[in-house]
């Protein structure tokens, strides 16, 4: 379910933008399916700022999420330049791209994708060991990110044992933990009922307002217009790109 566009929308903070983070232009990305050839982005150009919050939108067959994977570095374009943070990913190989996914970009899935025998505090501090951290510093850090969401007492609790909403969270601490250059959101809200998808998304306006950069990909209208800026592609191209009215 969406959670309801709440009234006091209208009076929120918009934060200055900061430095270039991504520098999208004329970016193609084909597939080959059989003899067909898919173009799913179709020369797509975008900007993202520093502490920016970003959705992007679109229906089914749009280029959405082959958009998302380009933003999250989790594919590479087959024609144009795609920087993140200045250093061009299009070039990279795959431990360059994995690198930057673990240290860059903190990633939240509808489907929270925690490790169902680990801990809350073992699954966000997952990020910690791929990028080499102490056992006591990945402690340290996990139950800093765990308290800045609202669950530091429920550090040693298995996602079994959480709500759909608790285990978000834990999911966007984890997203949180390596301090990433943006939150890349795939619909945060679509395995949550109403009440806790506003919950979330008021958790979203705090880490705007806390300086975080956000990008949340989503179909859902509503969940959109939480952001301060809307991007919309169709058949591959970019439709619009503005602030949020």
């Amino acid at each position: 379910m969406t959670p309801s566009l709440a009234p006091e929308l209208a009076g929120r903070i918009t934060r200055p933008a900061g430095p270039l983070v991504i520098d999208i232009a004329g970016v193609t990305k084909l597939y080959q399916m059989g003899e067909e050839t898919i173009h799913a982005l179709r020369g797509v150009s975008v900007k993202i700022h520093r502490n920016e919050y970003l959705a992007v939108m679109g229906p089914s067959g749009s280029g959405k999420s082959t958009l998302m994977n380009m933003l999250g570095c989790l594919d590479t374009p087959s024609e144009g330049r795609y920087e993140f943070t200045s250093k061009n990913v299009a070039t990279m190989v795959d431990d360059e791209l994995a690198d930057i996914r673990n240290r860059e970009i903190g990633f939240v899935f509808q489907t929270f994708n925690l490790l169902p025998r680990s801990t809350a505090l073992a699954n966000v501090e997952l990020p910690l060991i791929y990028a080499g951290y102490s056992p006591a510093e990945r402690k340290t850090k996990a139950i800093q990110a765990m308290q800045n969401v609202g669950l530091g007492d429920r550090l040693h609790h298995r996602p079994n044992e959480l709500s759909g909403g608790q285990r978000q969270r834990v999911a966007i601490a984890r997203a949180l933990v390596n301090s990433p250059s943006i939150i890349l959101a795939d619909e945060p809200t679509g395995n949550l009922d109403s009440k806790t998808g506003v919950e979330i998304m008021a958790l979203f306006e705090q880490l705007y307002a806390q300086g975080n950069t956000l990008i949340v990909v989503t179909h859902e209208e509503d969940i959109a217009r939480h952001a301060r800026r809307i991007v919309r592609l169709r058949d591959g191209l970019i439709e619009s790109d503005g602030p949020v009215g």
